[in-house]
């Protein structure tokens, strides 16, 4: 989650808000708490329940293609790129601090020490936690991969499709933005080939996109395939977007959602191809349609605008802070031999998932709101008068 990131304060004050794409974030980002809680109880991607989950991340890119070519295409003759990064970087850092600091925390509680119970110096956890705050990922078995399998980011995981979203802003401000509508639709069209053929062609092992999140094997081209796709089809569909009359949008995109991310894998492994097709579907075909959808309906009642309200203003928060407390949680799970099963940990699956819900909403209020605020103030609002 990537998120990925819809805020009032990235749009102009004569665009209208898309509210119910913040919701449908925000529906997405629950689903991805789901898929981390049952990930504790897979022994592999085959059988683990909520198995989607991960498809999220590409949900998120769509969103995030569509979000910044809406906000900020139009603006580029008033906007130098060192404004839209820092536009960008006051929307993203402090939330990604913020979650490796509790990663740092939890994984101190934790014991310090990596899965195969090996001790973790502090210093090569310091270092580790600095190298995070500047998104350099970690090299499996360098000294920065302190939980030891594999993650670039070992103290929040989830922090990988932030480094992927920084790369898709990267490449909006310097190349995307500057192509005809046409070469965008080719690029579209070209990386939605090498996708499909990257989930169909079991580069990932297990018939899945859910790469990405480490620097070994196939996953960096997994990841920027992920990115480069999802975040093109969104910015494509923002150049040519016409909305579309629909009723219940927000609900009906929740619904299938809720649906395509908890969808068991397909196959019993044999022939991971056809995972790797439901997987293609949903991101080349499925998730476009729902942005376009959400994009296109609207809240008619106070019901409604609240939830989708409080759904995308928790969404990012919520998405960077849950994944340090599945590793304690992991970590209790898996202490005993046999290992804990999911009936055996009740009630605590339901505390971290609405634990997590107001842990996000705490720091969204009392830290990540009142931090972009001044350093909006500080380095854009102040230069802008």
């Amino acid at each position: 989650m990537s998120e990925k990131k819809i805020s009032s304060s990235a749009f102009s004050d004569s665009k209208p808000h898309y509210a119910i794409l913040d919701g449908l974030r925000g529906v997405a980002a629950l689903m991805v708490i789901l898929y981390h809680l049952f990930e504790g109880f897979a022994t592999s991607p085959i059988d683990q329940r909520f198995n989607h989950g991960y498809l999220a991340v590409d949900f998120f890119f769509v969103l995030s293609g569509f979000v910044v070519g809406y906000a900020y295409d139009d603006r580029w003759k008033t906007m130098s790129k060192k404004d839209f990064f820092k536009r960008r970087l006051i929307r993203l850092h402090p939330m990604i601090v913020m979650g490796f600091i509790l990663g740092a925390i939890t994984f101190f509680i934790q014991g310090s020490v990596k899965w195969d119970s090996s001790p973790v110096s502090i210093s090569w956890v310091l270092l580790a936690l600095l190298a995070s705050f500047f998104l350099i990922p970690a090299a499996p078995g360098s000294g920065i991969e302190v939980r030891g399998n594999g993650e670039m980011y070992p103290l929040n995981g989830p922090a990988w499709s932030l480094f992927f979203e920084y790369i898709g802003n990267i490449l909006y401000a310097l190349f995307l933005r500057r192509l005809s509508t046409k070469a965008l639709a080719v690029l579209v069209a070209l990386s939605g080939v090498g996708l499909a053929t990257f989930a169909i062609g079991n580069f990932s092992g297990y018939g899945h996109l859910g790469v990405g999140w480490s620097m070994a094997d196939y996953n960096l081209i997994g990841g920027f395939l992920r990115l480069l796709f999802a975040f093109s089809i969104g910015l494509l569909m923002s150049r040519n977007f016409k909305p579309v009359k629909i009723k219940g949008a927000f609900w009906i995109c929740s619904l299938a959602i809720v649906i395509l991310l908890s969808m068991p894998y397909v196959g019993d492994g044999s022939a991971p191809w056809m995972n790797g097709i439901y997987d293609a579907v949903c991101t080349i075909v499925i998730f476009p349609i729902l942005v376009y959808l959400g994009a296109s309906g609207k809240t008619t009642d106070k019901g409604s605008s609240r939830i989708t309200k409080f759904l995308g203003d928790i969404s990012y928060p919520l998405y960077m802070v849950h994944y340090p407390f599945m590793y304690l949680f992991y970590a209790w799970a898996w202490s005993k031999e046999p290992h804990l099963t999911f009936a055996q940990t009740m009630p605590m699956p339901f505390i971290l998932f609405f634990g997590n819900i107001l842990l996000a909403y705490l720091i969204l209020k009392f830290y990540d709101e009142p931090v972009r605020k001044y350093l909006t103030k500080r380095f854009i609002l102040r230069r802008e008068q």
